[in-house]
C-alpha cells in the first residue's frame, strides 16, 4: 500500500483562473490578477501545500453488471465500472489530498475579515487538488505501463453509477489515515481538499479529457468552472 509525500504540482494561472470561476472570456481587475499572483507566491514561501497520496492496487476476481470483486474479498458497488472499465484487470483506488494547511489559512482570511484573500486562496486550493489528481494519474499511467497495461481516466464517488457512500469502501482500502485524511459522519473529507479516484488498468482502457467530462456534466454551461472542448483543444495546441 504505498504511500507517497511531497509530490510536486504544477499551479498554472489558467487553471487557478478557472478554479476561481474567472476563465473563458472573463475579464480580470489587475487588482484580483496581483491578488491572485500575491497569494500564489505566498503558498509557496509559507509551504501551505502538503500533497500526498495513499493507494493501492488490486486484481479483479469478478465482474457483474452492478459491481466489481477484488482480491482480498473486497467489493465496489455500482454500474459505472463495469460499464466503463469492461476489459480491466485490476483497479486502482487511490486517495490524495493537499493537506490541512490551506484551508487553516482560508479560515483565517475570514476570521480577520478579509473574505477576498479568503476565496481566492480557496480557489488556488481547488487547482491544487486538479493539479494532484494528474500527477496520480500518472504514477498509475507509469505502474500500469511497466506490466504491458494502460490506465483510464479516474471516476470519482458521486458520479452516476458510483454512490458516494463508495468513499467509505475507498478509505478502507488504502491508508488514508497515514496521510491524514477521514471522512466526517456525513461523508465529507478531512481535510475538505482532499479526493478519492478509481482508475482502470487493463488493455483498451478508456480515457477523457476534462472538456468531455464537462460537456456531459448535467451542469454543463451553469458551472463557472466548467472547461470547454474548443478553449481546451487550442490551449493543447498552445502547449504543444
Amino acid at each position: 500500500m504505498p504511500v507517497i509525500l511531497d509530490i510536486p504540482l504544477s499551479l498554472k494561472t489558467g487553471e487557478v483562473l478557472r478554479r476561481e470561476g474567472l476563465g473563458g472570456n472573463f475579464k480580470i481587475r489587475p487588482r484580483i490578477k496581483n491578488l491572485i499572483l500575491e497569494l500564489l507566491a505566498s503558498v509557496k514561501q509559507v509551504h501551505l501545500l502538503e500533497p500526498a497520496v495513499a493507494y493501492e492496487i488490486q486484481s479483479i476476481t469478478e465482474m457483474s453488471r452492478e459491481q466489481v470483486s477484488l482480491e482480498g474479498n473486497s467489493v465496489v458497488h455500482g454500474s459505472l465500472l463495469p460499464s466503463t472499465f469492461p476489459e480491466a484487470k485490476e483497479l486502482a483506488i487511490a486517495v490524495g489530498t493537499i493537506g490541512p494547511r490551506l484551508e487553516k489559512q482560508v479560515a483565517e482570511y475570514f476570521d480577520r475579515d478579509e473574505p477576498l484573500r479568503g476565496i481566492l486562496l480557496d480557489g488556488i486550493g481547488s487547482a491544487a487538488v486538479d493539479s494532484l489528481t494528474q500527477e496520480v494519474c500518472r504514477l498509475i499511467t507509469a505502474e500500469a505501463s511497466s506490466r504491458g497495461y494502460q490506465a483510464s481516466s479516474p471516476v470519482n464517488p458521486g458520479m452516476p453509477g458510483l454512490p458516494i457512500t463508495e468513499q467509505w469502501r475507498l478509505l478502507e482500502m488504502v491508508p488514508a489515515r497515514e496521510i491524514g485524511v477521514s471522512l466526517t459522519s456525513s461523508g465529507e473529507m478531512i481535510p475538505r481538499k482532499s479526493i478519492s479516484m478509481i482508475i482502470g488498468i487493463g488493455p483498451k482502457m478508456k480515457t477523457w479529457t476534462r472538456a468531455e467530462v464537462c460537456a456531459r456534466c448535467s451542469l454543463k454551461n451553469n458551472c463557472p468552472y466548467r472547461v470547454k472542448i474548443k478553449a481546451y483543444r487550442q490551449h493543447q495546441k498552445q502547449q504543444k
